[in-house]
């Protein structure tokens, strides 16, 4: 029965990615010497995601309006990101954000409302 849906999945994956493709938001523009101390601190960031889930669509869409140089990492289709996930983040789910301290510590970041949040927080303009 599953392989009845996955054609279907797959095609409105395309549509969802084609969507956020026409719809993207405008970044927003800084001053290169605000651009370039973000992204410093973005370094430390990174998006375990995969590319047709909705969820990580949201979150990418804010990645790309907050104009954040996150690195991004398909933990579907890559073995390496998928186990790190598991093993460092504790679960499969996407999205997950992975953020380091200046300490050294780690937090693993799930939900892309949550995420979402985050980034707005900690990046937009105030």
């Amino acid at each position: 029965m599953g392989f009845i849906f996955r054609p279907v999945r797959w095609v409105l994956a395309q549509i969802i990615i084609f969507i956020d493709w026409m719809t993207r938001p405008k970044p927003v523009q800084r001053p290169p010497e605000v651009q370039q101390k973000i992204n410093e601190q973005t370094q430390a960031i990174v998006l375990y995601q995969f590319q047709q889930c909705p969820f990580c669509v949201k979150t990418r869409r804010q990645i790309h309006r907050l104009n954040l140089n996150i690195e991004k990492r398909d933990a579907r289709n890559d073995p390496k990101w998928n186990q790190e996930l598991i093993t460092e983040g504790g679960k499969y789910q996407v999205p997950c954000l992975k953020i380091k301290a200046d300490d050294g510590s780690v937090q693993w970041l799930y939900e892309s409302d949550r995420i979402n949040q985050y980034l707005e927080q900690r990046f937009a303009e105030k």
